[in-house]
């Protein structure tokens, strides 16, 4: 929604000349006064001009979090200019409910979670935007015929009619609207579902079907509407066809509605409305033909949300394990740690955590883990992200990885002697528990992979400045290591037992601590001999840890290792 819409007072809403006009025409309707069809357009188009003065504040992170009106009259209004063009004499045989004044009053509109906005969005509904400039035009979908824009004279697009301009203006309204609860129960009740069927049934403009699938996406957040949208008969069905769109805009609001139906408590019918192969070959074939970063987060949300419901794995996981599933994730992810790499932007980063999810969900997922683990590419992927510099603005990514490669590591335990040698990764690892503060999996994995290494690094055999160059780096991030460690103890104490499925999870940290102190043990013994083959002053600051801070280290494991 645009910015220059403002709520005004509440008095002036019925001097409103979008309502005024409605009222004509309506009264004429019901008293048979004959109005031809070009008088009612005029009237019709009059009001679009004038535009009405009560629009609500679009930005929802500016006006959500206060108490507002919204005339449910002005509600009713929007919901009749969505009615088909063949529909609009008749639009009172929908039934669109009149309102209680007596029900009408204040409340705080809140964004529910998973909620979207053609304003928050807005980077889908232009191709021409920056988002789409960026080489994101999907390969091998035809640039979409979209509605009328800024710059149609010069990309040749058709001019939208008035008719098109008004219903876009009204309908991302509603798909603002629709986010808060009260707003969208009530556009329920009036039969909103019913008109933007209609549309999906009826339109051919692609404007028009991503702003119905967003309007019904936002109505999908609410999980006291979802019987209702699930039982609204032929829409489930019309939603599941929009994955043959061409159109990246509508393909990441039918993708986003039916991730929402897939985690919702209809999740099954969904599912079963989904399992034809030719629909769930189309959608792996759209998420690994567009270049689209925001189709891409939003197609793999959908195979994440299947792979995260018990109930629908059955149904939809092993056909689509069967059309290469697996294969068509370690590609998207090799595709996106490339871009990572040569050409870093930020509007790839929820991409890439979408795809790492997905295949760390998977390497979880039982009778199907082996597929991504026995991947030497997975492995190799996995570390080369942990060992990526710069984790700030990528560390959920980064935090992913490394629970990829603890699952791994846990169906393929041999593997470990090798990583054990690779002292980054073994430093990557510890740089990335201040990001794990609030994910006790996520720690649980890092001190699983770290239990793993030091075990095996404490039976190779070590030069001294190779040994002492180990003894450096685990000295140096000690505060991260007594940070984590901390914070191990609260998860362990009798405030955490009800969160916590079995204290075997806790063992990781312990045999990794135990490692550690046996490490630090071994250093004591020898670092006398490796002074002495250090004879440069220099060489000796730089390689060979304080003994002070050898023992603060010491301390802290030996307090925590029992």
């Amino acid at each position: 929604m645009g910015e220059d819409r403002e709520m005004a007072p509440e008095s002036n809403l019925e001097a409103s000349p979008v309502i005024n006009t409605l009222q004509w025409l309506e009264h004429c309707h019901e008293n048979g006064v004959e109005v031809n069809d070009a008088e009612e357009e005029r009237f019709q188009l009059h009001a679009d001009e004038n535009g009405p003065t009560h629009h609500p504040s679009a930005p929802p992170d500016e006006i959500f979090d206060i108490s507002t009106t919204v005339d449910p009259r002005y509600i009713i209004s929007l919901i009749r200019k969505l009615l088909p063009a063949d529909e609009r004499q008749g639009d009172d045989l929908l039934g669109l409910s009149v309102w209680n004044n007596s029900t009408q009053r204040s409340d705080a509109d809140q964004i529910v979670d998973g909620a979207s906005s053609p304003k928050r969005n807005s980077g889908l509904n232009n191709l021409n935007g920056d988002l789409e400039t960026m080489e994101s035009q999907p390969v091998g979908l035809e640039q979409p015929s979209r509605s009328a824009g800024p710059d149609d004279n010069d990309t040749g697009l058709p001019k939208k009619t008035a008719r098109e301009e008004v219903w876009e203006e009204c309908g991302c309204v509603l798909w603002d609207l629709a986010a808060n609860k009260e707003h969208a129960e009530y556009m329920v009740q009036n039969l909103v579902l019913e008109v933007l069927l209609a549309n999906l049934l009826t339109s051919d403009s692609v404007r028009i079907t991503e702003i119905s699938l967003g309007i019904i996406g936002n109505l999908a957040c609410h999980e006291v509407l979802m019987d209702k949208i699930t039982s609204t008969n032929k829409l489930l069905e019309t939603i599941v066809d929009q994955v043959f769109s061409d159109d990246p805009p509508c393909l990441c609001e039918v993708c986003r509605l039916l991730t929402l139906g897939l985690q919702g408590s209809q999740s099954v019918v969904w599912a079963r409305a989904l399992q034809l192969d030719h629909i769930l070959s189309r959608v792996l074939w759209v998420a690994g033909n567009t270049l689209n970063p925001v189709l891409i987060e939003k197609s793999i949300g959908l195979f994440l949300a299947i792979m995260e419901n018990q109930h629908v794995v059955p149904i939809l996981l092993p056909t689509f394990m069967n059309l290469g599933l697996p294969d068509l994730l370690v590609s998207l992810l090799a595709v996106e740690l490339g871009k990572l790499t040569s050409d870093r932007t930020s509007e790839r980063y929820p991409a890439l955590d979408s795809i790492l999810r997905a295949v760390e969900a998977l390497s979880v997922t039982d009778d199907y883990s082996e597929r991504i683990s026995s991947k030497k590419e997975v492995v190799q992927m996995a570390i080369e992200l942990i060992k990526i510099p710069e984790k700030i603005e990528i560390s959920s990514s980064c935090v992913t990885a490394s629970v990829l490669l603890a699952n791994i590591l846990a169906d393929s335990p041999d593997m470990a002697f090798k990583l054990s040698e690779d002292f980054l990764l073994l430093q990557s690892l510890l740089d990335l528990f201040p990001f794990t503060s609030e994910e006790f999996e996520a720690r649980n994995a890092l001190w699983s992979i770290l239990a793993r290494l030091l075990v095996r690094a404490q039976e190779a055999e070590m030069s001294s400045s190779r040994f002492s160059q180990f003894v450096l780096m685990l000295v140096d991030r000690s505060d991260m290591l007594e940070d984590a460690l901390l914070e191990s103890d609260w998860e362990k104490s009798p405030k955490r037992d009800n969160l916590t499925t079995s204290e075997a999870k806790f063992d990781s940290s312990t045999a990794a601590i135990k490692c550690i102190v046996k490490i630090l043990n071994q250093w004591n013994l020898v670092k006398d001999e490796v002074s002495v083959v250090c004879t440069d002053e220099d060489s000796v600051r730089k390689s060979y840890p304080d003994d002070r801070d050898v023992q603060k280290l010491l301390d802290c494991c030996l307090k925590h290792a029992s």
